[in-house]
């Protein structure tokens, strides 16, 4: 099995405006270079505006959600008229309107979509697309101290719990980004190879080459499932990679931490334990150490790790995702 996917086309939502169309509220847009310059190469962005869809143009008055946190309303920010907020006057005031359902209800067509998709992108702090810290307003105009989601971007991650998704600001860090293309590369590999040929051989075989990533990112995650395999193959297949996916996405969603990755790279080592003489398993442990004070980044353990590894690992070893998770030309290991 190899490592990594060969696709360069695995598909992945993106905010419209992210993706540099100009469909913001002011007719600019919030084009990510991350997106296009380095994440593009191997994403085929499906872009998408709530807003646009919904009709409501462009330009456009800005809108805020208002109400209830737990099910907070879309209304327009500011009236257009002079006789703002008086309602006998202004019986059309857009400020009057609850526009939640015209968006929700545009959203469904891309929604439907999304099951298709193995990731999202969305805008940050934007009342239909923004994954979190979304403000929301009383009526006095004061923002409640609980921030919320976006409607589209609350109706995607409820439908769509293990989806890998995340917001175009948080992509500037750089162990988040490297989380959130680990998570699109292996959601991609889940739905085509166990999803899309759906048997109990080819869930294994994926538990297997996702061994030791799992074991970096949650280490109880990783007993679990291997005892759950261990016991499933009489289980229905449905309810099994039902769950397996749900547990598996749940595990690899937290960054996995330095001593995690030292950890791991140390169960690698034992596999070159025969093959490799003790002055060099030593040199490679020191670099391992490197990493752990943070001297170095990843991707200097795990070239040489994975130098001896391709030289004298087994096929089982070799196979294993954690090495290669992703392609490594997108250099995400060079600075986490």
């Amino acid at each position: 099995m190899n490592r990594i996917s060969e696709t360069t086309d695995i598909p992945v939502g993106i905010s419209a405006c992210v993706m540099g169309e100009e469909v913001r509220f002011n007719g600019g847009h919030s084009q990510s270079r991350i997106c296009q310059n380095q994440l593009a190469k191997h994403f085929k962005f499906q872009p998408f505006c709530p807003e646009v869809a919904a009709g409501f143009g462009i330009p456009r008055p800005t809108m805020r959600l208002t109400g209830d946190p737990a099910n907070p309303t879309l209304i327009f920010s500011k009236p257009p008229s002079e006789n703002a907020g008086d309602p006998e006057k202004d019986p059309g005031n857009p400020q009057l309107h609850d526009l939640s359902k015209q968006l929700t209800d545009a959203c469904q067509p891309m929604l439907d979509r999304c099951e298709q998709l193995d990731g999202f992108i969305l805008k940050k702090d934007s009342p239909s697309c923004g994954m979190e810290r979304v403000k929301i307003y009383q009526p006095s105009g004061h923002p409640h101290e609980e921030r919320g989601a976006g409607l589209f971007a609350r109706e995607l991650m409820q439908r769509y719990p293990n989806l890998p998704i995340e917001e175009d600001g948080r992509l500037n860090d750089a162990q988040l980004r490297e989380n959130f293309v680990m998570r699109v590369f292996a959601h991609h590999n889940f739905r085509t190879e166990v999803a899309g040929q759906p048997s109990f051989h080819n869930l294994l075989q994926f538990h297997s080459s996702y061994k030791y990533l799992l074991m970096a990112h949650n280490q109880t995650a990783y007993r679990e499932l291997g005892k759950m395999l261990a016991v499933a193959h009489n289980e229905p297949l449905d309810a099994l990679l039902k769950t397996y996916q749900q547990q598996f996405m749940s595990a690899i969603n937290t960054p996995a931490s330095r001593g995690s990755h030292c950890n791991v790279m140390q169960h690698i080592m034992g596999y070159l334990k025969q093959s490799v003489e003790s002055s060099a398993r030593q040199d490679i442990l020191n670099v391992f150490e490197q990493y752990r004070l943070g001297e170095v980044n990843l991707i200097t353990p795990m070239t040489l790790l994975s130098h001896y590894i391709n030289q004298n690992g087994s096929e089982y070893i070799r196979a294993q995702r954690y090495l290669e998770p992703y392609p490594p030309h997108l250099g995400l290991r060079n600075q986490v």
